[in-house]
């Protein structure tokens, strides 16, 4: 029987207990939202959010664990030091929130090169998250997410995570893996490799389990992202579909998803939903089949 806490990306409007009121709805039992506008500088007051009334909802209506998303605007690894600035403040702030809610983590985009190549940004994206993390409460955790290889996002390899787990060395540090951004970036998920666009096609990479266990990053590992594609494998491009509706092999993610080291991570859905309006029941309904005994 499986074990995972399944839920959803959804709106924390009217507050993180309204947010866990959406998940119940849709019969998730854990969920990620954001700390405030996802595509806004501007974050609301720590103060707002009432900890012991988080607490009681989740205890009492069992979603957990709480995952916060980080704005879509960071970039830890541009070369204007306004933007640099402005990223580590709001995941600073998220961080705390992370803290004050008493969540698993902030699920975190590092940002892209913007054609400067990994090497010549490592040592800053890793000194930038080295900080944030020392500047935040030590129960909050900073959770690097694979990206789908495009226009030089940081952790389209997962060698770059594996580096920066490395660099860092904090307990506080781990990663989520997306399925959407892995299959893009040229990860199959099943038991062999996907298929590359022919532009592509003397391209090698193992398959996303097998590239796991080489880097040594199930310990670290602390949910997964599971989501479809619109896209074709290896196609570096980021665009999520609805379970079942998109590009990747039904079997390969329900392969990957039943994965004994998968077993008890967190899944979360972040689809667009049949009616465009987010994760919904019928996208967890699909996922709950997925990994049933």
């Amino acid at each position: 029987m499986s074990s995972h806490r399944i839920g959803a990306h959804v709106s924390a409007a009217g507050g993180v207990e309204k947010a866990i009121e959406r998940a119940v709805a849709i019969g998730a039992n854990c969920v990620q939202v954001f700390s405030g506008s996802p595509r806004v500088w501007q974050r609301p007051q720590l103060e707002a959010f009432d900890p012991t009334k988080i607490a009681a909802i989740s205890q009492e209506k069992d979603v957990q664990p709480i995952f916060t998303h980080s704005l879509y605007l960071v970039n830890l690894a541009s070369d204007n030091p306004e933007l640099v600035a402005k990223s580590v403040k709001a995941l600073c702030f998220d961080l705390a929130f992370d803290a004050r809610i008493g969540g698993a983590g902030v699920i975190v985009h590092l940002g892209s090169h913007q054609g400067r190549g990994w090497e010549a940004v490592k040592e800053q994206v890793a000194q930038q998250v080295g900080e944030i993390i020392a500047k935040s409460p030590h129960q909050a955790h900073f959770l690097i997410e694979n990206a789908a290889g495009q226009k030089g996002k940081i952790g389209g390899d997962l060698d770059e995570v594996r580096w920066l787990l490395d660099q860092v060395a904090s307990d506080q540090l781990g990663w989520c893996f997306d399925t959407c951004h892995a299959s893009a970036a040229g990860y199959g998920l099943g038991q062999k490799q996907g298929q590359f666009p022919a532009e592509r096609e003397n391209a090698e990479r193992l398959t996303a389990l097998e590239e796991i266990e080489r880097l040594e990053l199930w310990s670290s590992l602390r949910c997964v992202h599971v989501n479809d594609s619109k896209d074709p494998f290896g196609s570096g491009r980021d665009r999520h579909q609805n379970l079942g509706d998109g590009t990747i092999p039904t079997a390969d993610l329900q392969y990957f998803l039943n994965h004994d080291l998968i077993n008890d991570k967190p899944l979360i859905l972040e689809v667009p939903g049949m009616t465009e309006a987010g994760p919904d029941q019928e996208n967890v309904n699909r996922l709950k089949k997925l990994v049933a005994a």
